[in-house]
Protein backbone atom coordinates (compact mmCIF):
# COMPACT_ATOMS: atom_id res chain seq x y z
CA UNK A 1 0.00 0.00 0.00
CA UNK A 2 2.86 2.33 0.83
CA UNK A 3 4.62 1.74 -2.50
CA UNK A 4 1.35 2.37 -4.35
CA UNK A 5 0.83 5.73 -2.60
CA UNK A 6 4.45 6.62 -3.21
CA UNK A 7 4.07 5.85 -6.94
CA UNK A 8 0.91 7.94 -7.24
CA UNK A 9 2.54 10.88 -5.41
CA UNK A 10 5.59 10.67 -7.66
CA UNK A 11 3.38 10.61 -10.75
CA UNK A 12 1.49 13.69 -9.56
CA UNK A 13 4.78 15.53 -8.97
CA UNK A 14 5.96 14.67 -12.47
CA UNK A 15 2.69 15.89 -13.99
CA UNK A 16 2.87 19.17 -12.05
CA UNK A 17 6.47 19.64 -13.16
CA UNK A 18 5.53 19.05 -16.81
CA UNK A 19 2.68 21.53 -16.56
CA UNK A 20 4.92 24.10 -14.87
CA UNK A 21 7.65 23.79 -17.49
CA UNK A 22 5.04 23.77 -20.27
CA UNK A 23 6.44 20.55 -21.70
CA UNK A 24 4.29 18.71 -24.21
CA UNK A 25 3.25 15.18 -23.22
CA UNK A 26 2.99 12.27 -25.63
CA UNK A 27 0.46 9.52 -25.10
CA UNK A 28 1.80 5.98 -25.35
CA UNK A 29 0.44 3.65 -27.98
CA UNK A 30 0.56 0.59 -25.75
CA UNK A 31 1.34 -0.73 -22.30
CA UNK A 32 4.83 -0.97 -20.91
CA UNK A 33 6.41 -2.08 -17.63
CA UNK A 34 4.90 -4.62 -15.29
CA UNK A 35 1.39 -3.45 -16.12
CA UNK A 36 1.68 -5.87 -19.06
CA UNK A 37 1.66 -8.88 -16.73
CA UNK A 38 -2.12 -9.47 -16.95
CA UNK A 39 -1.91 -9.46 -20.74
CA UNK A 40 0.91 -11.99 -20.62
CA UNK A 41 -1.21 -14.28 -18.46
CA UNK A 42 -4.18 -13.89 -20.79
CA UNK A 43 -2.09 -14.72 -23.87
CA UNK A 44 -0.54 -17.74 -22.16
CA UNK A 45 -3.93 -19.03 -21.01
CA UNK A 46 -5.35 -18.57 -24.50
CA UNK A 47 -2.52 -20.66 -25.95
CA UNK A 48 -2.79 -23.43 -23.36
CA UNK A 49 -6.57 -23.54 -23.25
CA UNK A 50 -8.81 -24.18 -20.25
CA UNK A 51 -10.26 -27.26 -18.61
CA UNK A 52 -13.41 -27.79 -16.60
CA UNK A 53 -14.78 -30.96 -15.00
CA UNK A 54 -18.48 -31.34 -14.18
CA UNK A 55 -20.15 -34.11 -12.19
CA UNK A 56 -23.86 -34.57 -12.89
CA UNK A 57 -25.72 -36.55 -10.24
CA UNK A 58 -29.36 -37.37 -10.75
CA UNK A 59 -31.86 -40.07 -11.54
CA UNK A 60 -32.09 -41.67 -14.96
CA UNK A 61 -34.05 -39.55 -17.44
CA UNK A 62 -34.03 -36.39 -15.33
CA UNK A 63 -32.37 -34.33 -18.09
CA UNK A 64 -28.65 -34.30 -17.27
CA UNK A 65 -27.42 -34.66 -20.86
CA UNK A 66 -29.95 -32.16 -22.19
CA UNK A 67 -28.93 -29.50 -19.68
CA UNK A 68 -25.21 -29.96 -20.47
CA UNK A 69 -25.94 -29.63 -24.19
CA UNK A 70 -27.96 -26.49 -23.49
CA UNK A 71 -25.26 -24.98 -21.26
CA UNK A 72 -22.55 -25.32 -23.89
CA UNK A 73 -24.85 -24.77 -26.88
CA UNK A 74 -23.71 -27.92 -28.62
CA UNK A 75 -24.71 -31.52 -29.13
CA UNK A 76 -22.44 -33.71 -27.03
CA UNK A 77 -23.18 -37.16 -28.37
CA UNK A 78 -24.19 -39.50 -25.57
CA UNK A 79 -25.94 -42.86 -25.50
CA UNK A 80 -29.25 -43.24 -23.75
CA UNK A 81 -29.27 -44.73 -20.27
CA UNK A 82 -31.38 -47.63 -19.08
CA UNK A 83 -33.33 -48.07 -15.86
CA UNK A 84 -32.16 -51.66 -15.45
CA UNK A 85 -28.57 -51.30 -14.23
CA UNK A 86 -27.94 -53.55 -11.20
CA UNK A 87 -25.59 -51.00 -9.62
CA UNK A 88 -24.85 -47.29 -9.85
CA UNK A 89 -22.08 -46.47 -12.31
CA UNK A 90 -20.40 -43.42 -13.82
CA UNK A 91 -20.05 -42.47 -17.47
CA UNK A 92 -17.01 -40.28 -18.17
CA UNK A 93 -16.65 -38.37 -21.43
CA UNK A 94 -14.21 -35.63 -22.44
CA UNK A 95 -14.89 -33.09 -25.18
CA UNK A 96 -12.72 -30.46 -26.85
CA UNK A 97 -14.85 -27.35 -27.34
CA UNK A 98 -14.04 -23.99 -28.89
CA UNK A 99 -15.87 -20.71 -28.62
CA UNK A 100 -14.35 -17.82 -30.59
CA UNK A 101 -10.61 -18.22 -29.85
CA UNK A 102 -11.09 -19.90 -26.47
CA UNK A 103 -10.47 -23.65 -26.24
CA UNK A 104 -12.04 -25.67 -23.44
CA UNK A 105 -11.40 -29.30 -22.49
CA UNK A 106 -14.69 -30.30 -20.90
CA UNK A 107 -15.03 -33.50 -18.88
CA UNK A 108 -18.57 -34.55 -18.00
CA UNK A 109 -19.13 -37.34 -15.47
CA UNK A 110 -22.72 -38.58 -15.26
CA UNK A 111 -24.31 -41.10 -12.95
CA UNK A 112 -25.83 -44.19 -14.56
CA UNK A 113 -28.60 -46.13 -12.83
CA UNK A 114 -28.70 -43.69 -9.91
CA UNK A 115 -31.86 -44.20 -7.85
CA UNK A 116 -33.12 -47.17 -9.93
CA UNK A 117 -32.25 -49.93 -7.44
CA UNK A 118 -34.67 -51.15 -4.80
CA UNK A 119 -31.89 -51.14 -2.20
CA UNK A 120 -30.37 -47.66 -2.44
CA UNK A 121 -28.10 -48.02 0.60
CA UNK A 122 -24.79 -47.87 -1.29
CA UNK A 123 -25.90 -45.83 -4.30
CA UNK A 124 -23.70 -42.84 -3.40
CA UNK A 125 -20.52 -44.83 -2.71
CA UNK A 126 -19.32 -45.00 -6.37
CA UNK A 127 -19.58 -41.20 -6.54
CA UNK A 128 -17.45 -40.74 -3.41
CA UNK A 129 -14.94 -43.32 -4.62
CA UNK A 130 -14.55 -41.55 -7.98
CA UNK A 131 -14.01 -38.11 -6.42
CA UNK A 132 -11.42 -39.52 -4.00
CA UNK A 133 -9.71 -41.41 -6.83
CA UNK A 134 -9.17 -38.17 -8.76
CA UNK A 135 -7.73 -36.49 -5.64
CA UNK A 136 -5.45 -39.49 -5.09
CA UNK A 137 -4.25 -39.44 -8.71
CA UNK A 138 -3.41 -35.73 -8.43
CA UNK A 139 -1.62 -36.28 -5.09
CA UNK A 140 0.44 -39.14 -6.53
CA UNK A 141 1.42 -36.97 -9.48
CA UNK A 142 2.34 -34.16 -7.10
CA UNK A 143 4.57 -36.45 -5.01
CA UNK A 144 6.50 -37.78 -8.01
CA UNK A 145 10.14 -36.84 -8.40
CA UNK A 146 9.70 -36.30 -12.13
CA UNK A 147 6.29 -34.80 -12.69
CA UNK A 148 4.46 -34.47 -15.97
CA UNK A 149 3.83 -30.91 -17.12
CA UNK A 150 1.07 -32.10 -19.45
CA UNK A 151 -0.88 -33.89 -16.71
CA UNK A 152 -4.64 -33.62 -17.19
CA UNK A 153 -6.25 -32.53 -13.96
CA UNK A 154 -9.35 -34.72 -13.59
CA UNK A 155 -10.51 -33.39 -10.21
CA UNK A 156 -14.20 -32.53 -10.16
CA UNK A 157 -14.73 -28.76 -10.06
CA UNK A 158 -18.49 -28.69 -9.58
CA UNK A 159 -21.29 -31.15 -8.90
CA UNK A 160 -24.64 -30.30 -10.46
CA UNK A 161 -27.08 -32.20 -8.28
CA UNK A 162 -30.40 -32.73 -10.07
CA UNK A 163 -33.41 -32.81 -7.74
CA UNK A 164 -36.63 -34.42 -8.91
CA UNK A 165 -39.45 -31.87 -9.25
CA UNK A 166 -41.72 -33.54 -6.71
CA UNK A 167 -42.69 -30.24 -5.11
CA UNK A 168 -42.62 -31.75 -1.62
CA UNK A 169 -39.18 -32.44 -0.12
CA UNK A 170 -35.81 -34.02 -0.75
CA UNK A 171 -35.52 -37.78 -0.88
CA UNK A 172 -33.44 -39.68 1.65
CA UNK A 173 -31.01 -40.64 -1.11
CA UNK A 174 -30.53 -36.94 -1.98
CA UNK A 175 -29.68 -36.07 1.61
CA UNK A 176 -27.33 -39.03 2.07
CA UNK A 177 -25.48 -38.36 -1.19
CA UNK A 178 -25.04 -34.62 -0.68
CA UNK A 179 -24.00 -35.19 2.94
CA UNK A 180 -21.37 -37.66 1.74
CA UNK A 181 -19.83 -35.42 -0.93
CA UNK A 182 -20.30 -31.87 0.39
CA UNK A 183 -16.79 -31.87 1.89
CA UNK A 184 -15.26 -33.17 -1.36
CA UNK A 185 -16.82 -31.11 -4.14
CA UNK A 186 -18.66 -27.84 -4.83
CA UNK A 187 -22.37 -28.70 -4.94
CA UNK A 188 -24.88 -26.60 -6.87
CA UNK A 189 -28.40 -28.02 -6.39
CA UNK A 190 -30.78 -27.81 -9.34
CA UNK A 191 -34.48 -28.48 -9.61
CA UNK A 192 -34.70 -30.37 -12.87
CA UNK A 193 -37.64 -30.10 -15.29
CA UNK A 194 -38.90 -27.06 -13.43
CA UNK A 195 -41.63 -26.53 -16.05
CA UNK A 196 -43.61 -29.34 -14.39
CA UNK A 197 -44.13 -27.26 -11.23
CA UNK A 198 -46.11 -24.04 -10.94
CA UNK A 199 -44.33 -20.84 -9.87
CA UNK A 200 -45.97 -20.70 -6.44
CA UNK A 201 -45.19 -24.34 -5.72
CA UNK A 202 -41.68 -23.84 -7.07
CA UNK A 203 -40.89 -21.08 -4.56
CA UNK A 204 -42.23 -23.20 -1.70
CA UNK A 205 -40.20 -26.16 -2.97
CA UNK A 206 -37.03 -24.04 -3.05
CA UNK A 207 -37.56 -22.86 0.52
CA UNK A 208 -38.28 -26.42 1.65
CA UNK A 209 -35.09 -27.71 0.01
CA UNK A 210 -32.89 -25.01 1.57
CA UNK A 211 -34.36 -25.57 5.02
CA UNK A 212 -33.74 -29.31 4.75
CA UNK A 213 -30.16 -28.74 3.61
CA UNK A 214 -29.50 -26.43 6.54
CA UNK A 215 -31.18 -28.70 9.09
CA UNK A 216 -29.09 -31.68 7.88
CA UNK A 217 -25.85 -29.69 7.93
CA UNK A 218 -25.21 -30.02 4.19
CA UNK A 219 -22.83 -27.41 2.80
CA UNK A 220 -23.51 -26.31 -0.78
CA UNK A 221 -21.38 -23.99 -2.88
CA UNK A 222 -21.87 -20.32 -2.13
CA UNK A 223 -21.01 -17.84 -4.86
CA UNK A 224 -18.15 -15.64 -3.57
CA UNK A 225 -18.91 -12.12 -2.41
CA UNK A 226 -15.38 -10.92 -1.63
CA UNK A 227 -14.95 -9.32 -5.07
CA UNK A 228 -16.68 -5.96 -5.15
CA UNK A 229 -17.37 -6.16 -8.89
CA UNK A 230 -19.52 -9.29 -8.56
CA UNK A 231 -20.42 -9.24 -4.86
CA UNK A 232 -23.91 -7.87 -5.32
CA UNK A 233 -24.79 -10.25 -8.17
CA UNK A 234 -23.42 -13.31 -6.40
CA UNK A 235 -25.12 -12.38 -3.16
CA UNK A 236 -28.49 -12.16 -4.88
CA UNK A 237 -27.86 -15.45 -6.69
CA UNK A 238 -27.07 -17.19 -3.40
CA UNK A 239 -30.58 -16.32 -2.27
CA UNK A 240 -32.09 -17.96 -5.37
CA UNK A 241 -30.58 -21.42 -4.84
CA UNK A 242 -31.50 -24.05 -5.82
CA UNK A 243 -31.86 -23.00 -9.45
CA UNK A 244 -34.99 -24.21 -11.23
CA UNK A 245 -33.78 -25.15 -14.70
CA UNK A 246 -35.14 -26.47 -17.98
CA UNK A 247 -32.92 -27.71 -20.79
CA UNK A 248 -33.64 -27.80 -24.49
CA UNK A 249 -31.62 -27.52 -27.70
CA UNK A 250 -34.69 -27.28 -29.91
CA UNK A 251 -35.51 -23.95 -31.54
CA UNK A 252 -39.10 -22.78 -31.53
CA UNK A 253 -40.61 -19.70 -33.12
CA UNK A 254 -41.81 -16.93 -30.84
CA UNK A 255 -43.17 -14.01 -32.78
CA UNK A 256 -40.61 -13.22 -35.46
CA UNK A 257 -37.59 -14.79 -33.80
CA UNK A 258 -36.34 -18.28 -33.07
CA UNK A 259 -35.47 -19.15 -29.48
CA UNK A 260 -34.40 -22.27 -27.64
CA UNK A 261 -37.31 -23.70 -25.74
CA UNK A 262 -40.09 -26.23 -25.47
CA UNK A 263 -43.42 -26.03 -27.28
CA UNK A 264 -46.49 -27.05 -25.30
CA UNK A 265 -50.21 -26.88 -26.14
CA UNK A 266 -50.56 -24.03 -23.65
CA UNK A 267 -47.61 -22.05 -24.98
CA UNK A 268 -43.83 -21.91 -25.37
CA UNK A 269 -41.32 -22.18 -22.56
CA UNK A 270 -38.20 -20.20 -23.39
CA UNK A 271 -35.07 -21.64 -21.86
CA UNK A 272 -33.21 -18.32 -21.92
CA UNK A 273 -36.10 -16.29 -20.54
CA UNK A 274 -35.43 -15.54 -16.86
CA UNK A 275 -39.16 -15.23 -16.22
CA UNK A 276 -39.62 -18.86 -17.26
CA UNK A 277 -36.70 -20.59 -15.52
CA UNK A 278 -33.28 -20.02 -13.93
CA UNK A 279 -31.20 -21.45 -16.77
CA UNK A 280 -29.59 -18.11 -17.64
CA UNK A 281 -28.70 -17.53 -13.99
CA UNK A 282 -27.05 -20.95 -13.81
CA UNK A 283 -25.12 -20.39 -17.03
CA UNK A 284 -23.89 -16.97 -15.99
CA UNK A 285 -22.90 -18.09 -12.49
CA UNK A 286 -21.29 -21.31 -13.67
CA UNK A 287 -19.48 -20.29 -16.83
CA UNK A 288 -19.26 -16.51 -17.02
CA UNK A 289 -18.66 -15.44 -13.42
CA UNK A 290 -17.47 -18.18 -11.10
CA UNK A 291 -15.76 -20.91 -13.13
CA UNK A 292 -12.28 -19.92 -11.92
CA UNK A 293 -13.51 -19.68 -8.33
CA UNK A 294 -14.96 -23.19 -8.58
CA UNK A 295 -11.58 -24.49 -9.75
CA UNK A 296 -9.78 -22.51 -7.06
CA UNK A 297 -12.09 -23.76 -4.29
CA UNK A 298 -11.56 -27.32 -5.53
CA UNK A 299 -7.80 -26.91 -5.21
CA UNK A 300 -7.36 -24.82 -2.08
CA UNK A 301 -10.22 -26.24 -0.05
CA UNK A 302 -11.44 -29.71 -1.06
CA UNK A 303 -8.14 -31.06 -2.39
CA UNK A 304 -6.14 -29.58 0.48
CA UNK A 305 -8.46 -31.25 3.00
CA UNK A 306 -8.01 -34.59 1.23
CA UNK A 307 -4.24 -34.07 1.03
CA UNK A 308 -4.05 -33.15 4.73
CA UNK A 309 -6.04 -36.21 5.83
CA UNK A 310 -4.07 -38.55 3.58
CA UNK A 311 -0.63 -37.33 4.67
CA UNK A 312 -1.74 -37.32 8.29
CA UNK A 313 -2.79 -40.97 8.01
CA UNK A 314 0.67 -41.69 6.58
CA UNK A 315 2.21 -40.11 9.69
CA UNK A 316 3.37 -36.80 8.23
CA UNK A 317 2.98 -33.70 10.40
CA UNK A 318 4.27 -30.14 10.42
CA UNK A 319 5.57 -30.30 14.00
CA UNK A 320 7.54 -32.89 15.95
CA UNK A 321 6.87 -34.36 19.39
CA UNK A 322 8.29 -31.19 20.98
CA UNK A 323 5.91 -28.99 18.92
CA UNK A 324 8.85 -27.65 16.92
CA UNK A 325 8.56 -27.26 13.13
CA UNK A 326 10.04 -30.14 11.19
CA UNK A 327 10.71 -30.42 7.48
CA UNK A 328 9.21 -32.98 5.16
CA UNK A 329 12.66 -34.52 4.68
CA UNK A 330 13.15 -34.97 8.42
CA UNK A 331 9.78 -36.66 8.76
CA UNK A 332 10.59 -38.83 5.76
CA UNK A 333 13.94 -39.87 7.28
CA UNK A 334 12.28 -40.60 10.61
CA UNK A 335 9.57 -42.65 8.87
CA UNK A 336 12.21 -44.45 6.81
CA UNK A 337 14.20 -45.36 9.93
CA UNK A 338 11.02 -46.39 11.71
CA UNK A 339 10.00 -48.48 8.72
CA UNK A 340 13.49 -50.05 8.54
CA UNK A 341 13.37 -50.91 12.25
CA UNK A 342 9.91 -52.35 11.83
CA UNK A 343 11.10 -54.44 8.89
CA UNK A 344 14.03 -55.68 10.98
CA UNK A 345 11.71 -56.62 13.84
CA UNK A 346 9.31 -58.35 11.50
CA UNK A 347 12.22 -60.14 9.83
CA UNK A 348 13.53 -61.37 13.18
CA UNK A 349 10.07 -62.46 14.19
CA UNK A 350 9.63 -64.25 10.87
CA UNK A 351 12.98 -65.98 11.38
CA UNK A 352 11.95 -67.08 14.87
CA UNK A 353 8.64 -68.32 13.58
CA UNK A 354 10.40 -70.11 10.73
CA UNK A 355 12.90 -71.76 13.08
CA UNK A 356 10.11 -72.75 15.43
CA UNK A 357 8.16 -74.20 12.53
CA UNK A 358 11.30 -76.10 11.40
CA UNK A 359 11.75 -77.46 14.93
CA UNK A 360 8.11 -78.43 15.13
CA UNK A 361 8.37 -80.14 11.78
CA UNK A 362 11.56 -81.95 12.84
CA UNK A 363 9.87 -83.10 16.06
CA UNK A 364 6.85 -84.24 14.10
CA UNK A 365 9.09 -86.07 11.61
CA UNK A 366 11.01 -87.72 14.46
CA UNK A 367 7.79 -88.79 16.14
CA UNK A 368 6.50 -90.12 12.86
CA UNK A 369 9.82 -91.91 12.25
CA UNK A 370 9.74 -93.45 15.73
CA UNK A 371 6.17 -94.53 15.21
CA UNK A 372 7.09 -96.12 11.88
CA UNK A 373 10.14 -97.81 13.47
CA UNK A 374 8.01 -99.23 16.28
CA UNK A 375 5.47 -100.41 13.77
CA UNK A 376 8.28 -101.95 11.72
CA UNK A 377 9.70 -103.73 14.78
CA UNK A 378 6.25 -104.98 15.69
CA UNK A 379 5.67 -106.31 12.20
CA UNK A 380 9.17 -107.84 12.23
CA UNK A 381 8.43 -109.65 15.47
CA UNK A 382 5.15 -110.92 14.07
CA UNK A 383 6.97 -112.08 10.96
CA UNK A 384 9.64 -113.88 13.01
CA UNK A 385 6.95 -115.58 15.07
CA UNK A 386 5.19 -116.64 11.88
CA UNK A 387 8.49 -117.95 10.48
CA UNK A 388 9.18 -119.91 13.68
CA UNK A 389 5.66 -121.27 13.61
CA UNK A 390 6.05 -122.32 10.00
CA UNK A 391 9.43 -123.89 10.78
CA UNK A 392 7.87 -125.85 13.60
CA UNK A 393 5.04 -126.99 11.33
CA UNK A 394 7.61 -127.95 8.67
CA UNK A 395 9.62 -129.95 11.21
CA UNK A 396 6.48 -131.75 12.37
CA UNK A 397 5.54 -132.50 8.79
CA UNK A 398 9.02 -133.86 8.11
CA UNK A 399 8.76 -136.12 11.19
CA UNK A 400 5.34 -137.29 10.05
CA UNK A 401 6.76 -138.00 6.60
CA UNK A 402 9.60 -140.01 8.15
CA UNK A 403 7.15 -141.97 10.29
CA UNK A 404 4.96 -142.51 7.27
CA UNK A 405 7.90 -143.76 5.26
CA UNK A 406 8.88 -146.16 8.03
CA UNK A 407 5.34 -147.44 8.30
CA UNK A 408 5.19 -147.88 4.57
CA UNK A 409 8.44 -149.81 4.51
CA UNK A 410 7.22 -152.07 7.28
CA UNK A 411 3.98 -152.71 5.45
CA UNK A 412 5.83 -153.55 2.25
CA UNK A 413 8.10 -155.97 4.17
CA UNK A 414 5.14 -157.66 5.72
CA UNK A 415 3.45 -157.98 2.35
CA UNK A 416 6.52 -159.65 0.70
CA UNK A 417 7.07 -162.27 3.46
CA UNK A 418 3.75 -164.27 2.95
CA UNK A 419 4.33 -164.42 -0.77
CA UNK A 420 7.81 -165.97 -0.28
CA UNK A 421 6.55 -168.63 2.17
CA UNK A 422 3.75 -169.66 -0.19
CA UNK A 423 6.21 -170.05 -3.06
CA UNK A 424 8.48 -172.27 -0.98
CA UNK A 425 5.53 -174.52 -0.04
CA UNK A 426 4.63 -174.96 -3.68
CA UNK A 427 8.18 -175.91 -4.55
CA UNK A 428 8.27 -178.62 -1.85
CA UNK A 429 5.05 -180.14 -3.05
CA UNK A 430 6.42 -180.55 -6.47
Amino acid sequence: MGSKNHTSISTQKVERHLQKENIRRLTTLGHFGFECLPYQLVNKSMRQGFSFNILCVGETGIGKSTLINTLFNTNLKDSRSSHFYPNVGLRIQTYDLQESNVQLKLTVVKTVGYGDQINKEGSYQPIIDYIDAQFEAYLQEELKIKRSFTYHDSRIHVCLYFISPTGHSLKSLDLLTMKGIDSKVNIIPLIAKADTVSKNDLQKFKSKIMSELISNGIQIYQFPTDDESIAQTNSSMNGMLPFAVVGSTDEVKVGKRMVRGRHYPWGVLQVENENHCDFVKLRDMLLCTNMEDLKEQTHIHHYECYRYRTLQKMGFTDVGPDNQPVSFQEIYEAKRIQFYDQCQREEEELKKRFMQQVKDRETAFKDAEKELQDKFEHLKRIQQEEIMKLEEERRQLEEEIIDFCKTKATCETLQTQPCTSIKKDKDRKK
